[in-house]
């Protein structure tokens, strides 16, 4: 949790923000996946950091991708609505009947929408360029990290495995002892009145046979 709380603080100072986090098992062996957004020119900085923070650095992956065409696509599409829109715009200043209004109307409005969308998208390229984004993956157990270890078997991780195994063991032991103990305000008397009751009938069995006897 420290370390987690240092990655998103030095994320909101380099300029960049948080897009999620995520803390598993914080009292055992922990684990965390934060993914954040900071500037491409802070990439660099922002690594040194991170790896300054570890006590070890299991797996490393940089991709990038190329939009520029993407880009271009989009822009070509919105200049074809935009144009298509001014068009349809000239045509309604020259309406006079009701129903080309209403239809010129309603088809510069659906431009305008798609439009929007398509500057939306554009802007959220432009900040994704900007933007790198980063997914980072905390844990104080190298096992639970999602990598391919280079060895498949080690005695260390085989160790561990059997001590979170014993202490899983040991704490269900614990907690149906201390349920065992809190129900013996019932189960002790009525057992206490079964072993009464049966020797009380043993007792009376005893003393009928006595009687039959004589």
């Amino acid at each position: 949790r420290e370390i987690q709380d240092k990655i998103l603080a030095y994320t909101t100072e380099a300029g960049g923000y948080m897009v999620s986090t995520s803390l598993r098992d914080p009292s055992e062996a922990g684990n965390s996946t934060i993914v954040v957004r900071i500037p491409a020119d802070q990439l660099d900085q922002t690594m040194q950091f991170l790896a300054s923070q570890s006590v070890k650095v299991v797996s490393e992956n940089l991709t990038g991708r190329d939009i520029t065409d993407q880009y271009i696509d989009v822009e070509k599409r919105l200049q074809t609505l935009e144009n298509t829109k001014t068009r349809f715009e000239s045509i309604l200043e020259r309406a006079e009947d009701i129903q080309d209004i209403t239809r010129l109307t309603q088809q510069i409005l659906s431009y305008q929408n798609q439009i929007d969308a398509l500057k939306g998208q554009q802007q959220a390229m432009e900040q994704n360029a900007q933007m790198a984004k980063l997914t980072i993956y905390l844990s104080t157990d190298e096992l639970a990290l999602p990598y391919s270890p280079s060895e498949t078997w080690r005695a260390e991780a085989v160790f561990k495995q059997s001590v979170r195994s014993l202490i899983s063991t040991l704490r269900s032991v614990a907690s149906f002892a201390i349920v065992v103990g809190v129900y013996s305000v019932i189960w002790v008397p009525a057992l206490g009145a079964y072993l009464f009751i049966k020797r009380s009938r043993a007792k009376n069995r005893r003393v009928n046979n006595d009687l039959d006897g004589r």
